[in-house]
């Protein structure tokens, strides 16, 4: 079966899937583009033999698409994964699900009065190698209850366009999707403390940033954003447990020695570390639609509490520092949950 995708979005990371749909993923093909800027859809969709829709609502309508891919602007992304729930078409939503909480439970809901899934966000890291041998170290127990979790996300810079808020809505949001998957556990508080900031930050913004978070089992999490550290884009973890700790692993670089020293280079940007996990991604997520499977990724409720948790962080932030409980509803068990 070849699983027809139409896609609403085609800035950088729709274009992008749009060349990961075509020429990486098996058994797919991109049939619909839509884009507020028509020119852009157009050449999106010259390039892959796509027709052009007017808008997502009647892309999502059209007979020769059985997926939904959204890739659009944020505060867009309800409207489009509520559509196709309507539809009864799985849908594939970069993060976030949808910029309030509101929004993200409205599709919860409209999932739920659907009766199955159909959604899954794009939270790439779960689909990382490095991040899944942590995941199974840590199920297997293997370094006994997990007590600390240390993380780092650096980039070596960041346009001016970059806001203060964004280190949790933009990027920390990815450590703490996946942090909630590898430790099983829910994050009940969030903090944000401000060090001294580095000079070469935007003047607007504040850079480096660390944030404390505690989850319901009692599990303490520091996480650093540093987003104009210069050297590189260098994502870090540790899990530190009852008898002993797990590291994700760097990104395998050949060793180089010459003049007196020796040393390995570091990635610069996002898509050089976590390309292999975007395309596991999609290839798992397209062989589910084709055998008829329910999304087994990052779920409509995990959409939502990514978005919970980063406005507790960012509550913290623009408040000073103090620790912010976060206010999650209780899981639904159509998620997992005991209700």
């Amino acid at each position: 079966m070849t699983v027809r995708v139409g896609v609403i979005g085609a800035g950088w990371i729709g274009q992008d899937h749009i060349r990961r749909l075509t020429d990486t993923v098996t058994a797919t093909e991109v049939t619909a583009v839509t884009d507020i800027d028509t020119a852009r859809a157009e050449e999106a969709a010259a390039r892959v033999g796509a027709r052009v829709h007017a808008s997502g609502a009647e892309l999502t309508a059209a007979d020769d698409v059985d997926a939904v891919l959204v890739t659009s602007w944020g505060p867009t992304h309800a409207e489009h994964v509520l559509s196709a729930i309507a539809a009864g078409k799985p849908v594939f939503c970069e993060k976030p699900l949808a910029t309030t909480p509101e929004d993200c439970l409205r599709i919860v809901e409209a999932e739920r009065a659907h009766g199955r899934r159909l959604v899954q966000v794009g939270f790439m890291r779960r689909y990382d190698v490095g991040y899944r041998q942590m995941k199974e170290v840590i199920t297997a127990g293997n370094i006994g209850d997990p007590l600390i979790v240390h993380c780092a996300h650096r980039n070596p810079t960041v346009p001016e366009s970059y806001t203060s808020r964004m280190a949790a809505q933009d990027t920390a949001v990815h450590e703490i999707d996946v942090l909630r998957w590898l430790l099983d556990d829910e994050i009940v508080s969030a903090q944000v403390i401000t060090p001294r900031a580095t000079a070469h930050r935007h003047e607007h913004l504040r850079d480096p940033q660390i944030m404390l978070f505690e989850t319901a089992s009692g599990i303490r999490i520091d996480l650093e954003v540093f987003v104009n550290c210069q050297y590189g884009y260098d994502i870090q973890c540790e899990t530190v447990g009852e008898r002993g700790l797990v590291r994700l692993p760097d990104p395998a670089a050949v060793a180089v020695r010459s003049e007196g020293v020796s040393g390995s280079a570091v990635l610069r940007d996002w898509k050089g570390r976590f390309a292999d996990a975007f395309d596991t991604e999609f290839r798992e997520w397209i062989a589910g639609i084709a055998a008829g499977e329910e999304p087994t990724g990052p779920s409509a409720w995990d959409g939502y509490a990514a978005t919970v948790i980063t406005d507790a962080a960012v509550q913290s932030l623009e408040s000073g520092g103090p620790v912010v409980t976060v206010d999650m509803k209780p899981r639904p068990a159509f998620y997992g949950g005991a209700e």
